[in-house]
């Protein structure tokens, strides 16, 4: 019978040999580490496995759809052609004469501490075609012959387990794995970390007892997830989400309630049409006023198919870091909106025309409108809006809300709404969290204010953490009534979008059970983080944070993500509304069965971790 906590790991024998079978997964589990069809699969992966369209490609796929600029089109496909994601993940096997001529030296079980920035990599699990942490970190054991070259494309021949499955674009400042390495140098972390990259750094390596598996002795895991306060304004009133809140208030008799949940930014919207919309609107000309209008107010997004890439990708659209400049990046990001919303407007007014061909000092026909002038226009007032919200200071009362909605996670709680293709009746959607607290004090970086929640709980199943976060970070912004919460516990299906992966961090796991046991009982050092706390630190500012932060000065992925939703044509989101979980009830199974793509792993408790 399936539990809260991961089975135990009964097929690791520590430092004794063992015959791996290609039925069976690393666990012992004969279900686990197979594909479709009961196939073998080597740590998750296999080289023979349908490749699934991942988030990437969704995204690329609709964005092309929309007409992204040629530029950003050319640069796509040479960094395709260079093999930016592809590269090999092992060494190359090593010459029989090589692997001869070595000297056999002893391989000792051990659990290696270390940090890493996801930013760049198809997340943490080892897999043979694409760049992933544990490729570049087996690759550092090698070079530095901790991995012996006969063992070196091989990473079961090392027993090699992860503490905690991170997903692509996820980082962690602490992590563990455990494998058997040479460790008989001294300065064996320095030499590994002379071969990574500055974005993934060695800790420390320490000695572990021989049935030691990081995965299965974890007790639990904390996690951080930073998230701009903006993300917690209400909808715009003229967007989709926006109206029906208010519609199902009235309809439910619930208009005062719901008033009273938005109380402390309902001067937002008001105050920003005032004093920064109005304004510009006023010196527009008549005939291209109503277009920019139902550029910014009526955004229209398609009824939601399944399978939506833009949803099921939760709009993570990743800036490029190295090689372009700030300036460069946020130029390409309003292009790209402003594009959609021309889209946009073609689709809502098919008898209007674009000229792009006059500087504008011809009168043209009403059917005709000037291109670059409307382009200028949505461009500035795009600009007006987000400026607005990085401006906006959560207040004392929003961020109680917020701390309010989390607390509700506190407690063991059935998850089958916040992972992927779990059923109410399935047992390992059962889950424990301990704690999930907002920082009490706010940062500003990049003019922008921040918010930092951290959790610690027993185990996460795939997206578990980032569905968390999306659904109480709706049930804020919209004034929905808390108790929504509680429902989506409970035998309903609920569709929660998943929030960007940029603002999610593993902090640390924890090993209390094994420390006090077995460790003492075998004369072996804890496995503690906290004495490498400065160098963690540091590491966390320069490589996670900044990242972090930068990323989303360039993309503004959170209130693309959030703004997407509020513009979703579709009754599936409005269970947030005082209608409830019945509004979407009504929708019949097929909208709730959505058959969700993108997906990275077949198998998302298979390593405990979070993405």
């Amino acid at each position: 019978m399936a539990s809260d906590t991961p089975a135990r790991d009964n097929g690791d024998n520590g430092d004794k040999k063992r015959k791996f079978h290609g039925d069976r997964g690393h666990n012992g589990d004969n279900r686990r580490g197979q594909g479709r069809g009961r196939r073998p699969m080597q740590h998750g992966s296999h080289p023979s496995k349908k490749r699934n369209m991942g988030r990437k490609d969704h995204l690329r796929d609709q964005l092309d759809r929309r007409g992204r600029n040629e530029a950003q089109q050319t640069k796509d496909k040479q960094k395709e052609e260079q093999g930016a994601e592809a590269a090999p993940a092992l060494p190359a096997p090593f010459a029989t004469d090589e692997i001869e001529a070595e000297e056999r030296r002893p391989k000792r079980k051990v659990a290696v501490m270390l940090g890493y920035s996801g930013t760049g990599y198809r997340g943490m699990q080892i897999d043979n075609k694409q760049k992933t942490i544990e490729g570049d970190l087996f690759a550092a054991f090698v070079a530095a012959s901790a991995i012996s070259k006969a063992n070196a494309n091989d990473p079961k021949k090392s027993s090699l387990v992860r503490c905690a499955r991170t997903d692509k674009g996820v980082h962690a400042a602490g992590n563990v794995i455990s494998l058997k390495l040479i460790i008989e140098e001294d300065d064996i972390v320095e030499k590994i970390n002379s071969h990574l990259s500055p974005q993934i750094r060695v800790w420390g390596i320490q000695r572990t007892v021989g049935s030691f598996s990081c995965y299965q002795a974890c007790d639990s895991r904390w996690y951080e997830y930073l998230i701009p306060t903006h993300s917690f304004l209400p909808p715009h009133p003229s967007s989709f989400m926006g109206q029906k809140l208010e519609e199902h208030a009235e309809q439910k008799d619930d208009l005062e309630g719901y008033r009273s949940r938005q109380a402390e930014v309902a001067h937002f919207w008001p105050e920003v049409e005032e004093k920064h919309i109005k304004p510009i609107l006023e010196t527009l000309d008549d005939s291209i006023r109503p277009l920019v209008e139902a550029a910014l107010y009526s955004t229209e997004a398609t009824d939601a198919p399944e399978g939506d890439p833009l949803m099921d990708a939760s709009m993570e659209i990743k800036a490029e870091v190295d090689g372009a400049t700030t300036e460069t990046l946020a130029a390409q990001s309003a292009a790209q909106e402003v594009e959609v919303a021309l889209e946009n407007l073609r689709k809502q007014e098919p008898g209007f025309i674009m000229d792009d061909t006059t500087d504008g000092s011809v009168a043209l026909p009403d059917s005709v409108v000037n291109k670059p002038v409307l382009e200028t226009a949505i461009k500035a007032l795009k600009k007006v809006y987000m400026d607005a919200k990085k401006a906006y200071r959560i207040s004392p009362e929003r961020q109680a809300r917020v701390q309010a909605a989390l607390e509700q996670y506190v407690g063991t709680r059935n998850y089958h709404n916040y992972t992927v293709q779990k059923k109410y009746s399935d047992r390992s959607a059962q889950r424990y969290i301990k704690s999930f607290q907002v920082a009490e004090k706010p940062i500003i970086i990049n003019d922008t204010e921040w918010l930092s929640l951290k959790v610690h709980g027993q185990s996460f199943m795939m997206h578990q953490i980032r569905k968390m976060v999306g659904m109480a970070a709706l049930t804020v912004r919209c004034g929905t009534d808390p108790a929504i919460l509680k429902t989506s516990f409970g035998n309903v299906t609920v569709r929660i979008p998943k929030v960007p992966g940029l603002g999610l961090l593993l902090e640390r796991p924890v090993f209390e059970s094994y420390n006090e046991k077995q460790a003492s009982q075998h004369g072996r050092e804890k496995i503690d983080f906290s004495r490498y706390d400065k160098e963690i630190e540091a590491f966390k500012e320069r490589e996670i944070y900044q990242r972090i932060f930068r990323e989303e000065a360039q993309g503004n992925q959170f209130n693309t993500f959030f703004t997407h939703l509020d513009n979703y044509r579709d009754p599936t989101f409005l269970y947030l509304t005082s209608g409830g979980i019945e509004v979407t009830k009504k929708l019949g199974k097929k909208s709730f069965q959505v058959k969700w793509e993108g997906e990275e792993s077949e198998d998302e408790n298979a390593s405990g971790g979070e993405g």
